[in-house]
C-alpha cells in the first residue's frame, strides 16, 4: 500500500480524528452506539470525547455466497433486513442462496448479541441524539441496517459517523441519516483496510474491553494483575514426544511455555513434516502468547511417499483425533487433577481438512481452528456441517484457486466462521511479512476464543 494512501494509524487514531468533527453533539442528550467489532475501538474514542453512554448495535454483513467479503446486504438485531440490489442483481443470488446465508449470520448475530450484552439491556434511544459509529464504509449495507434500527428504538435524531467512505456515501446513506460526517473521502475507494496502517481484526475480549471501560465496569474475566510481563524466554517444556494413534506411533514436538493457557495441535499439509518452517515460525508467536503447541507428523517415514493416504481425509482426521485426545495427559500440560486446558487445532494445506474432521468429531473439546493455506473442502460437506468450533480460513490473495475454494468450504460451516485474506501473499506465504500476518492472525483467534485460562485469567 502506497504510503499517501494511509489516512489512519489504526482505529485508536481514527477514532480521535472522528471525534474532532463532532464536538458540536456533546451533551446529556447524546448517545453513541458502535457496530462491532472494528468500530467499538472507534467509537470508544468518540464517546469518551463526547462524554456519552456507549453501547452497541449488532449487525452481520450478507456476503455474496461466493465472495463473501461483499456485502448484498445485512441483517440486524430486531428482525432488521436491508438488501443490496447493486450486488444482488448482477450476482444472481437465488432466494435459496440468500436465506442459507442469512440463517448462518443470524445465528451469529444472536451469539454476539449474547456475548457482548449479556443480561444488560441496550441503552434507552427514546427521544436522543444517537451517533452511529463504524471504521469505515463501503457499499453502506451494515451502516444502513445500524441507522434502521436506533430509529425504530426511538432515536430522535440520527448521525452516522465514520472515518473513511468513497466519494459518493451521502448519495447511499442520506436518506437513512439526518447527519453525515466523515474525516476522508477518497478516490478511488476499494477497502476501507486500504485507508489503515494498522487494520488487524478486532476480537471479542477486546471489544468487551472498551464496553466494560465506557460503562465503568471491570472487563470480563479481570482478575488480579499478572506478576510481570508473560516470559518470553526459555518455555517451561520443549521436547520430542511419540504419540500412539491409530496404530502407529507418531513423532511430535511439544513445547509449553511458563504460565501455558491453552494447547494448539498442529496438522501438516502433503509434502510438510513437523520441521517445516513455516508452521514453526506460527508456532512460535503462539508460545509468545502463552500456548503450548505440538507439532507431529501424521504420517511416518514409510507412508509418505504414498500421495493416497497424502489426501486420505479420514486417516489423517483420525490419527490427528487420537493425538488430541491423549495430548492432554501430558504432564507438562498441567496436574491431571487440573482443569483442561483448551485445545485448539492449526491445520495446512491437507492438514486442514484433517483439522475440520477431527473437530467435527470432538465437538466442543475443540475451542478454535486455524486453516493457513488449507484445502478444508476436502473434508466434506458433511463434515464441515457438523464442525461447532469456531474456524478462521486464512488464504493467500494471490491463492486464487484456494481462495475459492475456501469460499465455497465455508458455505458448509455452521459455526462462527471467517475468511482471512492476507493481501499480496501466495499459497507458501514466503512474500515479506505474510507469514507474520497468519502467526498474529492465529494467535489472535485462538486467544479470543480459548476465554479464560486456568485460575480465570483471560488469555
Amino acid at each position: 500500500m502506497p504510503a499517501t494512501r494511509t489516512r489512519f494509524t489504526d482505529r485508536t487514531d481514527a477514532g480521535h480524528r472522528l471525534a474532532a468533527r463532532l464536538a458540536h453533539l456533546r451533551g446529556p442528550g447524546t448517545v453513541v452506539v458502535a457496530l462491532p467489532r472494528g468500530g467499538v475501538l472507534v467509537a470508544a474514542e468518540v464517546a469518551a470525547a463526547l462524554s456519552a453512554p456507549l453501547d452497541i448495535c449488532v449487525i452481520r454483513k450478507l456476503g455474496l455466497p461466493h465472495q463473501p467479503e461483499l456485502g448484498m446486504g445485512a441483517i440486524g438485531e430486531d428482525g432488521v433486513r436491508v438488501l443490496n440490489d447493486q450486488v444482488l442483481r448482477p450476482a444472481r443470488v437465488t432466494p435459496g442462496q440468500l436465506a442459507a446465508v442469512e440463517a448462518r449470520e443470524r445465528a451469529e448475530l444472536e451469539r454476539r448479541a449474547r456475548r457482548y450484552r449479556g443480561d444488560r439491556p441496550p441503552v434507552d434511544l427514546r427521544g436522543r441524539t444517537v451517533v452511529v459509529v463504524d471504521d469505515g464504509v463501503a457499499t453502506g449495507s451494515t451502516a444502513r441496517a445500524a441507522c434502521l434500527i436506533v430509529r425504530a428504538r426511538g432515536a430522535r435524531r440520527v448521525v452516522l459517523a465514520v472515518p473513511v467512505a468513497p466519494e459518493d456515501w451521502t448519495e447511499r446513506l442520506g436518506d437513512v441519516a439526518d447527519e453525515l460526517v466523515c474525516v476522508a473521502t477518497p478516490s478511488p475507494f476499494f477497502a476501507i483496510g486500504e485507508f489503515y496502517a494498522d487494520f488487524s481484526q478486532t476480537g471479542d475480549t477486546e471489544v468487551l474491553r472498551h464496553l466494560a471501560r465506557a460503562a465503568g465496569r471491570p472487563a470480563p474475566g479481570a482478575g488480579p494483575p499478572a506478576a510481570g510481563p508473560r516470559p518470553s524466554g526459555p518455555p517451561a517444556a520443549d521436547r520430542e514426544l511419540t504419540v500412539r494413534a491409530a496404530g502407529v506411533r507418531l513423532t511430535g514436538r511439544l513445547t509449553v511455555p511458563d504460565g501455558v493457557r491453552g494447547t494448539v495441535v498442529f496438522a501438516h499439509g502433503s509434502g510438510s513434516s513437523r520441521h517445516s518452517p513455516r508452521n514453526r515460525r506460527v508456532a512460535e508467536e503462539l508460545n509468545r502468547a502463552g500456548l503450548a503447541t505440538f507439532l507431529f507428523d501424521l504420517l511416518t517415514e514409510d507412508e509418505e511417499p504414498d500421495r493416497r493416504k497424502v489426501f486420505d481425509v479420514a486417516l489423517l482426521g483420525a490419527r490427528l483425533t487420537d493425538v488430541a485426545r491423549a495430548l492432554p495427559s501430558d504432564p507438562a500440560l498441567g496436574p491431571p487433577a487440573g482443569p483442561a486446558l483448551p485445545l485448539g487445532l492449526f491445520g495446512a494445506s491437507t492438514g486442514a481438512a484433517a483439522a475440520l474432521w477431527t473437530a467435527a468429531r470432538l465437538g466442543d473439546e475443540v475451542a478454535a481452528v486455524v486453516s493457513r493455506g488449507g484445502r478444508p473442502d476436502l473434508a466434506g460437506a458433511r463434515v464441515l456441517a457438523a464442525v461447532t468450533a469456531p474456524t478462521l480460513l486464512v488464504v493467500g490473495g494471490r491463492d486464487h484457486e484456494v481462495i475459492d475454494l475456501n469460499r465455497r468450504a465455508r458455505e458448509h460451516l455452521r459455526c462462527e466462521s471467517e475468511l482471512a485474506v492476507v493481501p499480496h501473499a501466495g499459497h507458501l506465504f514466503e512474500e515479506p511479512g505474510t507469514l507474520d500476518r497468519v502467526a498474529e492472525l492465529a494467535r489472535d483467534w485462538f486467544r479470543e476464543h480459548f476465554g479464560a485460562g486456568p485460575g480465570g485469567a483471560p488469555s
